[in-house]
């Protein structure tokens, strides 16, 4: 078998961090410019030169998304950061535009060229019409199913990516105009605002001040807010039919989201890998990622055509125990944790700590001092710096998290 790529998103160095840290093989990112996801934060060139650092220390890999759709005004732009980007030499350029297909060979010839899911590559003949244009890698459509991308790499010698886990957009591979129509703001140009997950009224054009929730009925009325993806039971199945990259959603994400999912998806590669038995595992795998979901699980396509039950009709009967409240940062002199607090948490609390690729581990606050070496009994203010007992074991950059 292959080495399986476990792919998670960063929107900016930390959440990179966190991700190498939890058991990524690669991560993507995004620029300030030209990718789909304007509101993560993202890179700048100087950050970028600076995860790329990071990245090589660990010996893995970093990808830059470059997946919008370019206008004539953004070429000029567009080249300079090319340019850019084949002098700090990352390991890959996410592209769905087949003008930036073109631009990237031209201005960036040393990196090679991974096919964005935006290119809605769900065949074999397009597989091999992108392979021919010089792309290593295609991320395929979300459309399709678990025979296509079978059929794809019995005909086809290219490696294959495949989202795997998170949110997923209810327009065909994303090109969505719902947001643009309504706000202004281009999905296509990375400026979606996300009007599939608003709260929608029937409202009768003679009687304005009578708005009517919609609601569903036997003839059904939801038709954009999707379920997420998940497809950590199905892993074996997407492995054995060519996938090798599995790639998580995510890039606007907390840091708690980017380390549970990116653990919990390296913990079950590592046991496919190992020949060990998947389905053992798999309760508990699930149960972790019921606890952090925002909404209630799919398959998508990979099964075949999704009927209604893919719509996300209510709001979710979560099962979101956990509560995130911290990060390690390092240790003292004393032998203390030395924290960040995320929120509120007090002396007596039993915290479960967030153990990057070993088994989490659980212990009762019974030290609590705020950075001015003051003794006190809760911490409610976000971002404030505490020292509580800890585990040598306990590592910089494990998460704090309470159960209810």
């Amino acid at each position: 078998m292959n080495k399986i790529e476990v792919l998670t998103p960063a929107g900016n160095l930390e959440k990179l961090k966190i991700a190498y840290l939890y058991g990524a093989d690669a991560v993507y990112i995004g620029g300030k410019g030209f990718s789909l996801r304007t509101r993560a934060g993202n890179f700048s060139l100087p950050e970028i030169e600076e995860a790329r650092g990071i990245s090589q220390v660990l010996n893995k890999k970093l990808y830059v998304a470059l997946n919008v759709f370019l206008h004539n005004s953004e070429v000029k732009e567009a080249i300079a950061y090319l340019e850019a980007l084949n002098k700090i030499k990352v390991d890959a350029l996410i592209i769905a535009d087949p003008g930036v297909v073109y631009l990237a060979k031209e201005y960036a010839p040393d990196i090679p060229i991974h096919l964005s899911t935006q290119a809605n590559t769900q065949n074999w003949p397009a597989c091999a019409y992108w392979q021919k244009q010089g792309v290593e890698r295609i991320v395929l459509g979300r459309e399709v199913g678990l025979k296509e991308i079978n059929d794809i790499h019995q005909q086809v010698d290219v490696p294959l990516e495949a989202f795997v886990h998170g949110a997923m957009c209810m327009a065909y591979s994303g090109r969505c105009m719902l947001s643009m129509h309504m706000t202004g703001k281009s999905a296509n140009s990375g400026a979606c605002t996300h009007p599939c997950r608003w709260e929608y009224y029937v409202i009768e054009k003679q009687r304005l001040e009578d708005a009517m929730p919609i609601e569903e009925d036997e003839f059904g009325t939801y038709i954009f807010n999707s379920k997420d993806l998940c497809m950590l039971p199905y892993l074996p199945d997407l492995i054995k039919n060519g996938v090798m990259s599995l790639k998580i959603e995510g890039r606007m994400k907390s840091i708690h989201y980017v380390a549970t999912v990116t653990k919990i998806y390296r913990e079950a590669v590592d046991l496919i890998e190992a020949g060990a038995d998947f389905s053992e595992a798999m309760p508990a795998l699930m149960d972790e990622l019921n606890g952090i979901g925002e909404r209630d699980y799919t398959t998508g396509f990979y099964l075949g055509t999704p009927d209604a039950t893919i719509q996300q009709y209510y709001p979710r009967k979560t099962t979101d125990n956990i509560r995130f409240i911290g990060q390690v940062l390092g240790h003292s002199d004393s032998g203390l944790l030395k924290i960040e607090q995320r929120n509120k948490f007090v002396l007596g609390d039993t915290i479960e700590v967030l153990m990057p690729t070993v088994e989490n581990k659980t212990l009762v606050v019974e030290t609590l001092i705020n950075e001015a070496g003051e003794a006190v009994n809760e911490a409610p203010r976000p971002k404030e710096i505490l020292y509580i007992n800890g585990l040598d074991s306990i590592v910089p950059g494990a998460l704090l998290r309470l159960r209810s």
